[in-house]
Formats: structure tokens, sequence, C-alpha cells
């Protein structure tokens, strides 16, 4: 079996998850971890039994023992520490947003090419089971073509701007933390809209509080999403087809399960996840180093491109500005 050694840069809340799933996932160690601080870098280590802990992101990435990097910054430097990884050639799993617009996808993508590198942005959504059986229920066609989609994706988060998500300048706001996730579905279940409609409140930081999205398709298919970081939502995926429906039930984008009904007919199916449900993820990319694989055969550099494009379209019909 072959071992896989993975680093984690950034030690917020979505890296503990990460984590204790690398150490739950057949083939995957722990190996290192990076932050600005020693001392947080130290504390990590020791809750997760890492083997290394770096003080700074530039030693962490020329640790030969290094195979991947999973970034977790805050999104206003996934671009730069995904450019210092793969400089070292370090293979990269980088959080979503991949980035903060398209031109910054872009560069990050062409570097990566160029150095013959794998990258993929880390949608771990497109990897659970659940989501997986919901995506191969719609293209078999069994429910015929969807007549309408819709997703929401809410918290209630107190408004302090000490707070990750409150912060402008770490690309704060509802849109690009979890207004991805209803785009996400969006894309991956209609592919790419005719247009888009979209209409925010603000908080007096210019940070969205929350957003209204409606994508349009052809014949007149609609999808209804909304993202927010000022009130929770039920957080679920339904999708109307001509046969029947098909309701991803709270929290849509985690390990969940699924509603089906079709001919009068309601069934539920669930689908049990050991951990967070972050090991399909880092199975996959431990199955693209394998074959050695430069980009993902599932989430695409394509798929990152169009998703970056939806939320660069979006941001510009609300008037959300990043410098």
């Amino acid at each position: 079996m072959h071992n896989t050694n993975w680093a984690i840069l950034g030690c917020g809340n979505i890296a503990h998850k990460f984590a204790e799933d690398i150490r739950a996932t057949e083939g995957a160690t722990l190996y290192a971890v990076g932050s600005r601080s020693l001392e947080k870098a130290e504390a990590f280590k020791q809750q997760h039994q890492a083997h290394k802990a770096y003080a700074s992101y530039e030693d962490l990435v020329k640790d030969p023992k290094v195979d991947i990097v999973y970034i977790a910054t805050p999104h206003t430097y996934h671009k730069e520490v995904t450019f210092l990884c793969l400089k070292h050639r370090k293979a990269v799993l980088c959080e979503k947003p991949f980035a903060m617009n398209r031109s910054e996808v872009e560069a990050m993508i062409a570097f990566a090419k160029a150095q013959k590198t794998f990258l993929m942005e880390a949608l771990w959504t497109y990897f659970i089971p659940h989501y997986q059986f919901a995506l191969h229920t719609v293209y078999s066609g069994a429910l015929g073509a969807i007549k309408s989609l819709k997703a929401d994706f809410g918290i209630d988060v107190p408004k302090d701007e000490s707070h990750r998500l409150y912060n402008k300048n770490l690309g704060g706001g509802s849109l690009l933390d979890v207004g991805i996730y209803p785009l996400f579905a969006a894309l991956t279940m209609l592919g790419e809209p005719e247009s888009i409609e979209a209409k925010a409140t603000f908080h007096t930081n210019g940070i969205d509080l929350n957003c209204e999205m409606e994508l349009t398709y052809s014949d007149q298919v609609k999808a209804n999403l909304f993202s927010a970081i000022d009130t929770q939502t039920p957080t679920t995926c339904h999708i109307e087809l001509e046969k029947g429906t098909i309701h991803i039930n709270s929290r849509f984008h985690d390990p969940t399960n699924i509603t089906i009904t079709k001919n009068g007919i309601t069934e539920t199916i669930d689908f049990p996840v050991t951990v967070h449900g972050y090991h399909y993820e880092i199975l996959h990319c431990q199955e693209m180093l394998v074959q050695g694989k430069t980009e993902s055969d599932i989430m695409t550099f394509e798929k990152s491109i169009q998703l970056i494009s939806l939320l660069d379209n979006v941001r510009e019909k609300i008037g959300l500005e990043y410098h």
C-alpha cells in the first residue's frame, strides 16, 4: 500500500476536521503542519499527532518528505500559498473558493501545468457518496429533465469584525464562503446558465451578509439560490424533475441523506459516513497521485474555472469588490 504524506497549511477550524479525516484514511499520514505561529503549529501537531510542525510555510514546502499540501488559509492567501507549494513541486489541494477571482485561478492552473504538479480545488461535496448518488440519478435521466432547482446555505454568525467571515480583507461575506455551495449544486446539476440575476444585503464594511441568485437555463429552467451569514437557513437542495423530485436533506453539502419521490412513492436513502466525510476527497487525491495525474478527473480545472466565473458574475451583479 502506497503511503501519502500530507501537510496542512493554516490551523483554522476546517484544518482540524481535515486532520482527523487524514488520520482515519487508509494510506494517508498527517506528516506536517505549518502556521505563521510556531505555537499554533506545535499545538496542532500535538492534538493531531503530526510528525512535524513548521512556523513558516517556506520551511514546510522545502521538506522533501511532504507529498501533498492541503491549503486551509483564508481565501485571500490561496493564490500566494498555492504558488509557493507548486514552486517546490508539492501537490496541492486548495480549499474553496480556489482563489479570489478568475484571473487568480487561471494563473494557479497555468503554473501547476508548467510545473507538471497536481493541483485541485477542495470541493469535498463532489466526492461524498450522497452527492455522487444525486448526480448519477439526475444524469441517468430516470426522472426526466430538471424543471427547477433550489439550494440555500445560511449560517448565523455574530456580527463581529474580528471574525474571518466579517473581515473584508480575508474575503469575508456569504458569497465566497457559503454561496459557493448552492452555485456548485446548480453548476454540477444543470451546467452553466444562460443568464444570472443577483441581489445582496451588505454589512457596513462592504461584505455581503446574504445573497439571492437566480440562474436561468434554456427552456426557462431556473435555479434559485441563497446564501447568508446573518441567518440560519435549512441548507437543502431541492430538484424538481419531470417524473419526480430529489431532495438533498440538511445540510446538503455535508454527508447527509436524500429523499426521492417518484410515482407518488417517497423514499429516503441513507449514506453512512465515518468521521467528517473529507476522506473521500483525500482518497481521490491519493489515487490521482498514484496514477501520476496533475489534474483531477472529477474536480477538473474546467469545473473550477466555471465555478469562479459564476462567483465573479454574481459579485459584478451585486457590486461586491475585493481589493
